[in-house]
């Protein structure tokens, strides 16, 4: 487990570590939704188990502790975010500080409760949990349900930053690169805070310093990658 009060670096580092034994983290070669060929993979779904979201959620909370970041309750967005957002606030209540917790449906249930939200009333100040800010589209749908229940979305909290340019589509349908990253976005145009556990940065370090040459060997790669489309 990460002990509490420690450094961001020795925060991610440890994850980075978690994420490679959970086989969630891998390098090698991987097309990404913008059509880039990244030399990492993170794929969040393979924390599949009780204990790796336990200490899933362990790192987040830590993280959350050691920022001092103010917030209400939590919020996870449908679907990665409902099971992220619950170990998050699980694992929050055991380290002495125990706040409310919603989620969202795809769908709205028209029997029962009805409506597409689950949990504590949204109220005060959000916390929205996420793996991943992509192109900041699951954030600006969580914030609209949130401000139409009359709440405040204060602030996201993911696993990895990557660091990396956002695209869109032109007129053509082509893919364009922009000069800000998804969490740039999140920051600035929608003025959310944004936390992350670790960052390709990190990455980039992690590797630098493994002694194991199956890890070092990807460094060029992860680097050539970040050079060409890093951001942030």
């Amino acid at each position: 487990m990460a002990e509490q009060g420690a450094s961001p670096t020795d925060l991610a580092q440890a994850f980075i570590r978690f994420s490679l034994e959970s086989g969630v983290l891998r390098f090698g070669e991987f097309k990404t939704k913008a059509g880039r060929l990244s030399p990492y993979f993170f794929n969040a779904g393979l924390f599949d188990d009780g204990a790796k979201l336990g200490r899933l959620g362990h790192f987040y909370a830590q993280l959350l502790i050691n920022s001092k970041l103010e917030f209400d309750m939590i919020f996870g967005p449908a679907y990665k975010g409902i099971p992220l957002g619950a170990v998050v606030a699980t694992e929050l209540a055991r380290l002495g500080r125990n706040v409310p917790f919603a989620y969202n449906r795809k769908e709205a249930k028209d029997h029962g409760e009805g409506g597409t939200l689950v949990g504590a009333p949204l109220k005060g100040r959000v916390l929205i949990v996420d793996d991943v800010i992509s192109a900041g589209t699951a954030v600006r749908e969580s914030i609209k349900l949130i401000q139409t229940a009359g709440a405040q979305a204060h602030a996201v909290v993911i696993a990895l930053d990557r660091q990396e340019m956002a695209t869109e589509l032109d007129d053509q349908g082509a893919t364009r690169d922009l000069p800000h990253s998804a969490v740039q976005y999140v920051r600035n145009t929608l003025g959310l805070q944004v936390c992350a556990v670790t960052q390709l940065a990190d990455v980039l370090s992690f590797l630098q310093q493994s002694a194991d040459p199956a890890l070092a060997e990807h460094l060029a790669r992860v680097q050539a990658y970040r050079d060409r489309y890093g951001v942030g």
